[in-house]
């Protein structure tokens, strides 16, 4: 392991990769008991993202989520139990059931919200971004999207803007390949996304997507700058979802050669492999967390389970038009 990562941050990131995926897991399940309103967008196969970017911010920084959020919430620290009451539409969830899995948000952690419109949350990082230079913050805000949001016309907006002003945003790109159903090489000529930076005057970077270690270096070189008035930066990182694009995608547009190729880069057990072999935690110490993590899942289900349903008055309050 790099000297600079202590085996606290080893354990944490790998406890919070156990329970984006474990989450996700219960999510499905419960999807499929008819528990879950609306369609879900599961996060797994990609926890190494969301992990390895959030391990890199402080607590006071802030981030856009999207479509596939559940990841990007539990990375930076949102309870479980309120994001499952969340995606379950109960009153206990971050927004009282009525934002439901593509609409989460936590001010009091940063995560500033998840949106289902592609791309929204570019100028919404990029807003953020600005509130914070111009209050002399020295804060940075972290913006998720995906390789299709970078055809929208917001994200070239939002770099050239964040460009011009040198805000203090970091730009990460999760790339799994398809936009939906349509992969990546069928809609852009150029094979990294990063490449895209130089347009704008800023440094792009291409990141392996399923190791945590390399997302966080990456990460943390692009928040120094931010911290320090050097501008943003494009993180690209390269992972794929181990699921369709959504509960009722089965996904079959996918060669099972490829899907096989990346399972076998699964982000979770090629850290747990890392950390055994060099000895950073021990096979009892990767068991308890592994426990630790199981058991927080299932208690944020039964919590949310047994929350109640908003009642029917409540629909027009919290509600701004």
């Amino acid at each position: 392991m790099e000297a600079n990562l202590s085996r606290e941050l080893l354990a944490d990131m790998f406890e919070k990769m156990l329970k984006i995926r474990l989450f996700e897991e219960k999510v499905f399940e419960l999807y499929g008991q008819n528990l879950v309103p609306g369609t879900i967008h599961l996060y797994a196969g990609e926890e190494a993202v969301a992990v390895g970017v959030c391990s890199g911010l402080r607590k006071d920084d802030l981030i856009t989520s999207t479509h596939r959020g559940h990841g990007h919430c539990i990375a930076k620290g949102a309870e479980l139990k309120r994001i499952m009451a969340e995606i379950l539409g109960k009153e206990t969830g971050y927004c009282k059931g009525k934002g439901g899995s593509m609409h989460i948000a936590d001010f009091s952690v940063g995560m500033l919200g998840a949106t289902a419109v592609v791309g929204a949350g570019l100028p919404i990082a990029v807003g953020a971004a600005l509130t914070m230079k111009l209050g002399r913050k020295d804060r940075v805000v972290a913006c998720f999207f995906g390789e299709g949001a970078s055809n929208q016309g917001t994200f070239h907006e939002s770099l050239n803007l964040a460009s011009a002003w040198s805000l203090p945003v970091v730009f990460v790109c999760e790339n799994n390949l398809y936009a939906m159903g349509t992969r990546q090489s069928r809609i852009m000529k150029l094979q990294n996304v990063a490449d895209r930076a130089v347009a704008y005057g800023m440094p792009g970077e291409v990141a392996d997507g399923n190791d945590v270690l390399n997302v966080y270096e990456a990460t943390c070189r692009a928040v120094h700058r931010a911290r320090n008035g050097e501008g943003p930066t494009l993180i690209e990182c390269k992972t794929y979802r181990h699921k369709g694009h959504s509960r009722v995608d089965s996904a079959k547009y996918r060669a099972k050669e490829e899907v096989q190729e990346w399972l076998a880069k699964d982000p979770i057990r090629k850290l747990r492999e890392r950390m055994l072999q060099d000895g950073s935690l021990s096979g009892e110490e990767v068991e308890k967390i592994e426990k630790k993590a199981s058991a927080e899942v299932e208690q944020a289900a039964r919590f949310a389970l047994d929350s109640r349903f908003p009642a029917p008055e409540e629909a027009l309050e919290d509600v701004y038009g």
